[in-house]
């Protein structure tokens, strides 16, 4: 079905809308949930776990979503700096200062369409989630991984790129930092 210029699609029981810079959005979700704590635990953070829920809905009653997205992204931003740098490089969890504002825009605007990102539990759905992003699955070594320039972002086939860096990585059991060059 077709809204509004965008098309559908389900992965994973997400609904998806396909455009790129929600796409981008949907990556940065699905990494930012694998990459917690109870998943694949390569930051120390709980931020889609039910007991995040409990404990920020009574602070951020309206924003709950909204924060959950902005903790794990700082924790797999602050990894990520760690081991690609900030500054000339840029990588999914720091982008852009025109994306990041797309995206926030489209976090807020869209978190009530996307109960199944919220409730993700099973690490499984999200990998297949992740497959369907990524198109097929990339060789990936360990530590930083090139794979772009950021004045291509969001273009799908650097987005397609990275999520493939990623699905390897967490299929491998080991840490990848895809990264894209100024």
């Amino acid at each position: 079905m077709a809204e509004s210029g965008l098309s559908y699609r389900s992965i994973g029981g997400i609904e998806m809308k396909d455009s790129n810079m929600v796409t981008l959005l949907h990556l940065r979700l699905l990494v930012g949930f694998l990459g917690e704590r109870a998943q694949f635990a390569w930051w120390p953070t709980a931020f889609f776990d039910a007991s995040s829920r409990l404990f920020l809905e009574p602070i951020f009653a309206r924003t709950a979503r909204l924060a959950r997205y902005h903790g794990a992204t700082a924790a797999a931003r602050r990894l990520h700096d760690e081991h690609v740098g900030a500054g000339q490089v840029f990588h999914l969890f720091r982008l852009p200062e025109e994306i990041e504002q797309n995206l926030h825009a489209s976090i807020q605007g869209e978190a009530s369409e996307w109960p199944a990102f919220w409730a993700l539990r099973e690490p499984t759905a999200a990998l297949e989630a992740l497959a369907l992003l990524a198109d097929g699955t990339a060789t990936v070594h360990e530590g930083p991984v090139a794979v772009g320039r950021s004045a291509d972002l969001p273009a799908p086939e650097l987005v397609k790129a990275t999520a493939g860096v990623y699905l390897a990585a967490f299929r491998q059991g080991i840490r990848t930092y895809p990264y894209f060059v100024n």
